[in-house]
């Protein structure tokens, strides 16, 4: 397990979890799911437990619960906050003590469209437009995770229009509404956001 303090008492976690976290919970979650998607949510709960344990230990075995919009919550608990991210064969998680966080992993496509690219991100379409094709693809879905990293921390999901929150490609840090986001670098070699409550 890899873990990275995104900002100050904000966790994010990647790679192999610690063997025995899984709760009888988490296995009970799995059950009946297809088989893709039951490993992928056991290596999400393996991992968050992992992180749990080091950073937030009296939490650790909490279950895990949707809360609005299918965001995840420790039940009975809205602190710590937590967030869990899939794509393809890449899991990461989030844990925040006292703040509500959210993170995001995405694989950068093999296209993006212009339509795309003026939806998400506007004001820097002429400017990533001039990019060598696989490197505007990695900095357009950079912007995408940080999109959706705030979104899932404020709970709103799709419906907090996450394509028009302003990230500006060349900063790695910022504010929206409150949260404070960040891209993740040096934890995978894909991108990967994390946004927190600024203030607990």
């Amino acid at each position: 397990m890899r873990v990275l303090e995104a900002g100050p008492g904000v966790w994010v976690a990647t790679g192999e979890a610690p063997a025995g976290r899984l709760t009888p919970a988490d296995l009970a979650t799995a059950r009946g799911l297809p088989s893709w998607r039951a490993r992928e949510v056991l290596a999400g709960r393996a991992l968050l437990r992992g992180l749990l344990a080091r950073v937030a230990p009296d939490a650790a075995a909490e279950p895990v619960v949707p809360g609005p919009n299918g965001k995840p919550l420790l039940a009975g608990r809205p602190r710590p906050g937590i967030s869990i991210s899939h794509d393809g064969e890449h899991t990461v998680v989030a844990v925040a003590p006292g703040r509500r966080v959210g993170v995001d992993v995405q694989v950068p496509p093999r296209h993006v469209g212009h339509a795309m690219v003026r939806r998400c991100a506007a004001p820097y379409a002429t400017h990533l437009a001039r990019m060598p094709e696989p490197l505007r693809h990695t900095v357009f879905t950079e912007i995408w995770t940080v999109q959706e990293a705030c979104v899932k921390t404020d709970g709103t999901g799709i419906g907090g229009r996450p394509w028009s929150i302003d990230v500006p490609p060349h900063l790695d840090h910022g504010d929206w509404r409150g949260l404070r986001w960040r891209k993740v670098r040096d934890l995978i070699d894909v991108p990967v956001a994390c946004a927190w409550e600024a203030t607990p």
